[in-house]
Formats: C-alpha cells, sequence, structure tokens
C-alpha cells in the first residue's frame, strides 16, 4: 500500500518505536512514580528520560514543563479550559480543527466571548487581523502552525509578537509541525504548545503533549493519584503532577521517546526538506491534470506536506474510495473535523481528497499515485 495519510497519524513507525513499546511491556511495564522497586524505578526513569528529549527537541528549559497527555486533543482542551474564564475573550482562526472550535464553542455557554479570524481562500492568516481582533478582555489566542486542510504555514513569530505585545497568552496547535519545523518555544515567546505523539514525532498513537510556560497555571482538568503528596486530598501543584492524574501510558511514552530520538538523529531539517520536496512534485505534478483543483498555496515552502484536491465536481468520499480499493493508495476524504478552513476554501459542501505524504514516502509513491488520480480523473472528464 501506499500510504498518504500522515497528516492523520505517521505511519509506518521507526523500528525503534515498536522495539521499545514491546520491551517496556515485557520486561519493565510497571507503574511509574508509583512503587520504589526496580521495574517502577526503571519506568519512571524512561518517562523522566521522554521528558528531557521533548524538551531538548523543543528547547524548553525545564522538562518538568512537559506535561503528557493522551493526544493533542487533550493537550488542547487543557490549555484552553485551563486559562479561559468567564468574562474571558479568545482569538481563533477559521484554519482550526475542531479539537480548538469545539472546546471554544462548548466555552462559550459559559460566557468566554470567541472571535475568529477568517483566512483568505488559500488559507492564509494575516497577522494583522489577529491584533485588530484584540479586545480589553482577550486572554488567549490560539492558532495552529499548520492547516491539516491546505497545510498553509501560519507566522507564528508575528503572533507572539503580537501577543507579547498586548500581554495576552499565545497556544499554537502544532499537530501538523512538531518534528518537521523548528519549534524553539524560548526564540517564538510561546506560552502554550499542543501536539499530538503520533504524527510528526513519529510516536504511537495515544500520547500526546502539552507544554505550559514556567509560572503560568492551568486549571486542572481531572485529580486523581499522582504518585506525591498522596498524603494530601487536594491535588498537589507540582509539575508534571498537577496534570497527570493516573497511572501513565507507559508503552506509549517510551515508544514516543523512539520516535522524538528519531527525530532528532535524522535531524529536523532533513526531514523538512524531503517532505517539502515530495510535496512540490506532488504539486507540479497534479497541476498538469485536466480537472484537478488544488487547494492551498502552490509552493511547498508555504504549507506543510498536506495537500488537498478535488476532481471536478465528483463526491471525495468517492475518489478516496477508488484510490483505496482500486489502487491500494490511504488518502483521507470529507471535511478533516475542520468545517471553518473548508469554508474558508469553499469546500464545506463537497469536502475534499487529502494527500499527506510523510519522511517515509518515496517519489515513486507519488508518481503511482498522480497516475491513478489521472486516470480517474480521464474517466470522469468523459
Amino acid at each position: 500500500m501506499i500510504y498518504f495519510d500522515n497528516a492523520a497519524t505517521t505511519f509506518p513507525k521507526p523500528d525503534a518505536v515498536c522495539d521499545e513499546m514491546y520491551d517496556c511491556m515485557k520486561n519493565y511495564c510497571a507503574n511509574p512514580g508509583r512503587s520504589g522497586h526496580k521495574l517502577a524505578m526503571k519506568a519512571a526513569r524512561m518517562i523522566y528520560d521522554t521528558r528531557e528529549n521533548v524538551a531538548k527537541l523543543f528547547n524548553i528549559e525545564n522538562p518538568m514543563s512537559v506535561i503528557f497527555t493522551d493526544n493533542a486533543t487533550d493537550s488542547l482542551n487543557l490549555a484552553i479550559k485551563g486559562v479561559l474564564k468567564q468574562g474571558d475573550h479568545v482569538v481563533t482562526t477559521s484554519m482550526e480543527h475542531n479539537s480548538v472550535l469545539r472546546p471554544l464553542t462548548a466555552l462559550e455557554n459559559k460566557g468566554v466571548e470567541r472571535t475568529i479570524v477568517y483566512a483568505d481562500r488559500y488559507g492564509n492568516v494575516e497577522p494583522s487581523d489577529i491584533e485588530k481582533a484584540i479586545k480589553p478582555n482577550t486572554r488567549l489566542i490560539v492558532t495552529t502552525q499548520a492547516s491539516n486542510v491546505v497545510g498553509t504555514l501560519v507566522d507564528i513569530k508575528s503572533i507572539a509578537d503580537i501577543a507579547k505585545k498586548h500581554g495576552v497568552l499565545y497556544l499554537v496547535d502544532a499537530s501538523q509541525s512538531a518534528g518537521v519545523y523548528d519549534i524553539d518555544v524560548q526564540d517564538l515567546g510561546l506560552d502554550m504548545l499542543a501536539m499530538p505523539g503520533h504524527k510528526g514525532l513519529l510516536g504511537p498513537q495515544g500520547t500526546g503533549i502539552l507544554y505550559v510556560k514556567e509560572g503560568l497555571k492551568l486549571e486542572t482538568m481531572k485529580e486523581g493519584g499522582t504518585g506525591s503528596k498522596s498524603e494530601e486530598i487536594v491535588q498537589p501543584e507540582l509539575l508534571p503532577d498537577k496534570y497527570e492524574s493516573g497511572t501513565h501510558n507507559t508503552p506509549g511514552i517510551v515508544g514516543l521517546n523512539e520516535g522524538v530520538k528519531f527525530v532528532m538523529d535524522v535531524g529536523i531539517t532533513k526531514i523538512r526538506e524531503h517532505e517539502e520536496m515530495l510535496c512540490q512534485y506532488l504539486i507540479d505534478e497534479l497541476k498538469k491534470i485536466e480537472g484537478v483543483t488544488i487547494y492551498g498555496p502552490l509552493d511547498s515552502k508555504k504549507r506543510a506536506a498536506v495537500v488537498s484536491i478535488n476532481i471536478g465536481d465528483m463526491d471525495s468520499g468517492e475518489v478516496t474510495f477508488i484510490l483505496d480499493n482500486e489502487y491500494d493508495i490511504a488518502t483521507r476524504s470529507g471535511i478533516h473535523c475542520a468545517p471553518l478552513a473548508h469554508e474558508t476554501i469553499g469546500t464545506l459542501e463537497q469536502g475534499a481528497v487529502r494527500m499527506s505524504p510523510g519522511y517515509f514516502n518515496t517519489t515513486y509513491d507519488v508518481d503511482k499515485t498522480v497516475k491513478a488520480i489521472a486516470k480517474i480523473a480521464g474517466n470522469y472528464n468523459k
């Protein structure tokens, strides 16, 4: 199979990810932080090692500022609901995933005001429009770094500077960018950074990360056992325990560690350049096919490796079905959990066929996919 659905989750994973998860399950998968025996201590050390490597990758000064969650959705909910209170105002964009839009919509019922800044039809968000939307009661700005529909990159540095200028917190959703683009939380001045472990970081599903700037306190989404301050019935304030109640996903976290180490060993630059090359090649070849509409920027330097298309007014789900069943090519169709993004680019009714090459894809994969799309388009245009 040609796997072009890396924007949903990367596949395959590096061998070391699978090997370490298996080794954990077989040899040391005890409860970290809950017991003093050798297996529990090793599990705890491995989790801390992951925290350190994540901190190193994103230039996070204190590894204890790295919070492990179940996924990016979990991270975003903790960040958004942990900050916003009744009477607060939040600014976001039309290019956000429902993991941002739905929590914000839920908070509207609790007295939180929301402003959505619309991007242009290519998915470009103008930082000055973000600044214009700021009000005296604005508490938070939240944006993606790269659209999961069209891949368009957001100028998060400019937005971070705007947030700092106005004394507003800034949360970045790095679901499509972590592990592929350089993200230095100190240089950018980010207050919070949310990401999944199972996409560009090449870890397993069921893992997520939230970076919280030191000194920023969030309301907890859950309370419970942490292995620390167990004599007290109130949630401990120390990090990361405050936000990590319950038993950790130790096999998932140690697998994530191997994914992060793979990214650091290969190098962000090499990964990004490979994905940019595949993305540009895919776009250039798709442009040659009559009846194919490509959404978003046509320059791979301005977008992540996420390419959405349509063939005439053909149902996007039908195209994906044909690619899967007749050509063994995995893509994703529909609205991609981002209805406002599709509204922005004009595909809310039709949806789109999304192709998202990753580091393990090749130009051969692109050639086979383009030939398949050309044949589907040719049959459609007859």
